[in-house]
């Protein structure tokens, strides 16, 4: 009796196996971000299943903003290259006009050892190196997000400030092109806080103005947490934007 508990617990249906099969090969990057995978038919041969089977796992898939189907093309990996997906991630919006990316200051990059916190929050051991940016996000020249962000430093290795100022486009973008690093997912914790000193100066507001705290952790495939990023933004013309499905 405990052994055939033990066999009905670790059951999945067919079509998540096939959905793992796929992640395994995102993950190895044997279909890099932007590039199309293999047809359902291919697929189903490849994997000796049913074309229905295949078409459930890249649908779920899709509904999970890993893989983007495209009407008369195929199916592609998703790529932060991409709008649609710069705004997965940026969920500031203004109270007026059109989402817009933001404009980046970096104020600096820097390699040290992971404070035990931060070590615990990208599963690494205390004292590890980590990468430090901090920047500045301005939208429509106004500046309105404050962030830090801490990156593993073995993964983020060559990162540098000068890398930073010269790349034009999202910060996932890069990770991305330059370190085979994808996004697919994050978690945050929202608070509201009021202005430091240090953020008031920053952000050209008074000390004490209401401020939105979002703290994140980012993974990439396989459930591996590859960022931590905490900021404050500022809300006067702006809100959080999100959507429950």
């Amino acid at each position: 009796m405990e052994a055939m508990t033990d066999t009905v617990a670790t059951f999945s249906p067919l079509y998540q196996q096939i959905k793992g099969l796929i992640l395994g090969s995102l993950q190895t990057g044997e279909w890099k971000p932007g590039e199309m995978i293999p047809s359902e038919n291919e697929l189903a041969v490849r994997y000796k299943v049913s074309q229905g089977t295949v078409r459930k796992a890249i649908d779920e898939l899709a509904s999970e903003n890993l893989l983007v189907r495209r009407q008369g093309k195929g199916t592609f990996v998703a790529t932060h290259h991409e709008d649609r997906v710069h705004f997965r991630f940026l969920r500031l919006m203004p109270d007026e006009g059109e989402p817009h990316y933001p404009k980046s200051q970096i104020l600096d990059c820097k390699r040290l050892r992971a404070p035990a916190e931060i070590a615990k929050l990208l599963d690494l051991k205390t004292g590890d190196a980590v990468i430090e940016i901090e920047r500045i996000l301005f939208f429509s020249e106004q500046a309105i997000v404050l962030e830090e962000i801490w990156l593993p430093g073995a993964t983020f290795k060559g990162l540098t400030a000068e890398t930073l100022k010269n790349w034009r486009g999202p910060m996932y973008a890069l990770f991305e092109t330059e370190f085979a690093t994808h996004m697919v997912r994050a978690e945050e914790k929202i608070r509201a806080v009021a202005a430091t000193p240090e953020s008031a100066a920053a952000l050209g507001i008074a000390e004490g103005s209401p401020l939105l705290s979002v703290e994140r952790v980012s993974y990439t495939y396989g459930e591996k947490p590859v960022e931590v990023r905490r900021a404050v933004y500022q809300t006067r013309e702006h809100h959080y934007h999100n959507e429950l499905n």
